[in-house]
């Protein structure tokens, strides 16, 4: 058998019909195909019931949802296209109520100049912007560069000079923000360790507290 003979036995997901509930798999689709086929109504019911029993086996997760044998039989109705005729407990669901589109979620229309920082950087920028200059305003600058300085180290682990904040500062605010003459940034201690967010600091490390107190601990002594 040569390959184009091999490719046309071969039976593939992507060549057939979409599940229209992929989490019960394509074996409860032929079940359910099966049913409708059923002429006489009453063992096609029966034969429902006994599909919902095992489409709850296959998703267990859904007794954590309120009134979750009505959502199976809605589920059941899914997977049959809306067309089965059954006396369930429940009536079938309106298609239209599935086939809405999902509202959009409005987004920010400006676009973030400096990504490493953040849109709320640039909203506190703005509001110093407005400020008046003073000694207050000095020290606002101040503390905003340091933070910026722990987040550009997040993302970047090199260095990185107090000139280069400051110069992220002015641009970001379109150059309406200068910073004072003379202002400075406290020194980054020699064992700081800035982490990304999620990150545990040293965690797993052979020198980290957690590890170093396993290692020191003596199970007690058990008197015979």
């Amino acid at each position: 058998m040569d390959q184009n003979e091999l490719s046309h036995t071969l039976d593939y997901n992507t060549s057939r019909e979409r599940l229209a509930m992929p989490e019960y798999g394509r074996n409860v689709l032929k079940m359910v195909e099966q049913l409708k086929a059923i002429p006489d109504k009453a063992k096609r019911t029966e034969q429902a019931r006994a599909v919902v029993k095992v489409m709850e086996l296959l998703n267990p997760q859904v007794h954590s949802q309120d009134n979750f044998e009505h959502k199976l039989w809605d589920h059941l109705y899914m997977i049959a296209g809306y067309d089965l005729d059954v006396d369930a407990p429940y009536p079938c669901p309106v298609a239209e109520e599935f086939a809405t589109a999902p509202v959009p979620i409005p987004m920010k229309g400006t676009r973030i100049k400096a990504f490493h920082y953040g849109r709320n950087i640039e909203s506190i920028i703005n509001l110093l912007c407005e400020q008046p200059d003073g000694e207050v305003k000095t020290e606002m600058i101040r503390a905003l560069a340091i933070y910026m300085r722990q987040q550009y180290l997040i993302w970047n682990k090199d260095s990185v000079a107090d000139e280069t904040i400051f110069a992220d500062i002015e641009k970001i605010s379109d150059y309406r923000l200068k910073i004072p003459e003379g202002i400075s940034l406290s020194k980054i201690a020699g064992d700081a360790n800035f982490s990304r967010p999620g990150m545990g600091i040293n965690v797993g490390q052979p020198g980290s507290a957690r590890n170093r107190a396993h290692k020191n601990y003596k199970r007690p002594f058990k008197k015979k």
